[in-house]
């Protein structure tokens, strides 16, 4: 392996700016152990509890109905469900989309704009990521309507299901008491003739700060991520992911 020269500079720096780099450089090198020590604690986890039903979803591409034993693929033990606030929740009042079918639906029974910039970026892993591991995305509206919306939106490598006939929502803490949709990631592994539950972004629900952003899912989340190094970082509500940009 290649080790870049601790002592890296670049043109026209100054050395105030050096070091204070060094210093952030620091902060960053922690910062990379404390991920990998969670990454760590998390991958030591033990097994959480047995998933109560054989759910029936409808596939989205074909209205096909698919139950959750059957997302297991042979070879793959480990499925990961995001779940798609779609219908959004009721209080987001960001733009619909501007034109296809999805367009004409009322603003309270379209996409959810955050989660849908998360499906846009993983789409493109999908690919990747199925060598692995089994993926899916859950979504409580009909399966036409999941249908024309990731047609409208390009997405080819996903694996959209609806939920619409099942609880899997309410079980897996996708769904409030009120019926209101929520965003999560779930994982799952096949141990046996059993699955089991491992994870889940439960930093969704987790006590915040005044002003802090719940950040449960920033790790499969990129537009954050980019936005962190830049000197505007990443802004208020008002520079939230849009279903358009006018």
């Amino acid at each position: 392996m290649t080790h870049i020269d601790p002592g890296i500079r670049f043109p026209g720096e100054s050395e105030e700016y050096r070091r204070a780099r060094d210093r952030l450089l620091e902060a960053e090198a922690g910062l990379r152990r404390s991920i990998e020590q969670v990454a760590s604690e998390r991958r030591m986890l033990p097994r959480g509890g047995v998933v109560p039903d054989d759910y029936r979803f409808d596939e989205a591409s074909d209205g096909g109905e698919v139950r959750f034993s059957e997302l297991f693929e042979a070879g793959k033990d480990t499925l990961v469900i995001y779940s798609f606030m779609f219908p959004r929740h009721s209080g987001d009042t960001r733009p619909g989309p501007e034109e296809g079918e999805t367009a004409r639906l009322p603003l309270s029974e379209t996409p959810c704009p955050s989660c849908t910039s998360i499906l846009d970026s993983l789409d493109g892993a999908a690919l990747h990521l199925t060598r692995r591991v089994n993926l899916a995305v859950v979504a409580k509206s009909y399966p036409e309507r999941i249908r024309n919306f990731a047609r409208e939106r390009g997405w080819r490598h996903l694996r959209l299901l609806s939920s619409r006939s099942n609880p899997y929502n309410r079980d897996y803490h996708a769904e409030t008491l009120e019926g209101e949709q929520m965003p999560i990631l779930n994982v799952f592994v096949r141990d046996g003739d059993q699955f089991r539950h491992t994870w889940a972004s439960e930093l969704m629900y987790a006590p915040r700060d005044e002003g802090e952003e719940a950040r449960h899912v920033d790790s499969i989340w990129p537009i954050w991520n980019v936005l962190d190094v830049t000197p505007e970082g990443r802004g208020n509500e008002s520079n939230f992911p849009a279903l358009r940009y006018d």
